[in-house]
């Protein structure tokens, strides 16, 4: 089990010395890996109509791409993900460079996490259609493979037309691309195209039978599990040592093969706040 962390997305401030010593922090103490979530918008709930909603314009989101680019030049050995990008309303040429970019400047440890929201008032405002979101999400992901393993891309699709262009310059590799989500079509597109799924939730009876709808999925496609990753996420607020090892346990019993722990919401801090949470979290697993 790889242990990371979650950014602190709306505590972690916008001052970019701070930035850099929680990344640098989260680094030094060995975690495995840093997850970034993503929202380019945020509905005011003093609206016609209203809004309900876990997140609205009060609640701050760094830009990932933009965001972890500035911590892969910070650190060394840190492997940085989206958990998860809204891909279907973002462009798929402009996500593919982006990425591309991103793994470039990072020696290859950028992994893309990606889901399809809930937010239409986000969608709206950049210009997409919310209803089509998932089939628009299959079609971009195989569009992505291309543009980073082809020199030249010739695609015409319901969503998308490339005529004999590319990206340059592109990935060492492929990179990698997890779905995040438990819907059941998502959960059936996360097996024939995913490298990796992203669970919302805790390690319970529903996550058991959605990772074990994945493993049969993948073997009637003749997909092996070889390869496949599951991440898991833990909350720091709440817990307590005994929670939190009795939480990781029961996520490596259901084939979780990462963790991140989320230090936010457990109490007003700073960054040395958030990586002493994190330091408590390591030390509970070590003892």
């Amino acid at each position: 089990m790889h242990i990371g962390a979650v950014l602190p997305h709306h505590e972690i401030g916008r001052d970019p010395g701070a930035l850099r010593d929680y990344a640098q922090g989260v680094e030094a103490l060995g975690l495995h890996h840093l997850l970034v979530y993503d929202h380019v918008l945020g509905a005011d709930r003093d609206r016609p109509g209203g809004f309900e909603g876990p997140y609205d314009k009060d609640v701050g989101f760094h830009e990932p791409f933009t965001f972890l680019s500035f911590v892969a030049g910070v650190t060394r050995t840190l492997e940085l993900a989206t958990a998860v990008l809204i891909l279907p309303q973002r462009q798929t040429v402009l996500v593919a460079k982006q990425a591309a970019e991103l793994a470039i400047v990072s020696g290859d440890r950028f992994r893309l996490g990606i889901g399809v929201g809930w937010n239409e008032v986000e969608y709206a405002g950049l210009g997409v259609p919310f209803a089509c979101r998932g089939r628009r999400q299959e079609e971009q992901v195989g569009l992505l493979r291309a543009l980073w393993s082809e020199e030249t891309v010739d695609v015409e699709g319901e969503f998308h037309r490339v005529e004999r262009a590319g990206i340059n310059p592109r990935p060492a590799r492929l990179i990698p691309i997890w779905f995040g989500g438990s819907a059941p079509a998502l959960l059936d597109r996360c097996s024939r195209l995913g490298d990796g799924w992203l669970p919302l939730g805790s390690p319970s009876d529903k996550s058991r039978d959605r990772i074990a709808f994945i493993r049969r999925r993948r073997g009637e496609l003749g997909l092996s599990m070889d390869g496949f990753e599951i991440q898991a996420q833990a909350q720091y607020a709440g817990g307590d040592p005994e929670r939190w090892r009795s939480h990781l346990e029961r996520w490596l019993e259901l084939g979780a093969t990462r963790l991140a722990v989320a230090t936010h919401n457990a109490g007003p801090t700073d960054v040395d706040g958030h990586l002493t949470r994190l330091r408590d979290y390591l030390l509970a697993l070590a003892d």
